[in-house]
């Protein structure tokens, strides 16, 4: 299982390199049965102008490990996978350290999947939790 791990975390950091992913710092650190977890330093490149993150940075971080998450669940040789709507509610500030975001899925349908990431700090205190909701569309 290990090496299995190591593989998908290598594929997804890989792939992430020249994408927004790469930009916000955002790394895969993590998967197990239906989960993915990822983390994103919190500097100023990510904050808002009163020095705190980003919303728009944690809802990046989220989109990203929710379809990560999809593409790496479902078969990618056969589908394409695409978010297709994202909430968040963003519950404390944070200003230096990372960012953990942990996706798991709700819903896993054959078109549609449902996944809620929680974005939590260091000490697991809940900073944001989204719900995003992924398409998979059949290659061509």
């Amino acid at each position: 299982m290990d090496d299995f791990k190591e593989k998908i975390l290598k594929i997804c950091n890989e792939t992430s390199k020249n994408t927004l992913v790469e930009t916000l710092g955002i790394e895969y650190i993590d998967v197990g049965e239906n989960v993915l977890v990822a983390r994103m330093p919190v500097t100023p490149k990510v904050h808002q102008p009163d020095g705190i993150l980003h919303g728009g940075a944690s809802v990046a971080l989220a989109e990203s490990v929710g379809s990560a998450a999809s593409y790496i669940f479902l078969n990618a040789q056969e589908f394409t996978v695409r978010g297709i709507e994202i909430s968040a509610n963003h519950l404390k500030g944070i200003s230096e350290g990372y960012v953990f975001a942990t996706a798991s899925i709700i819903h896993k349908g054959r078109t549609t999947q449902l996944w809620e990431i929680r974005i939590t700090d260091k000490d697991d205190r809940l900073i944001s939790i989204c719900k995003l909701t992924t398409i998979a569309l059949p290659k061509k």
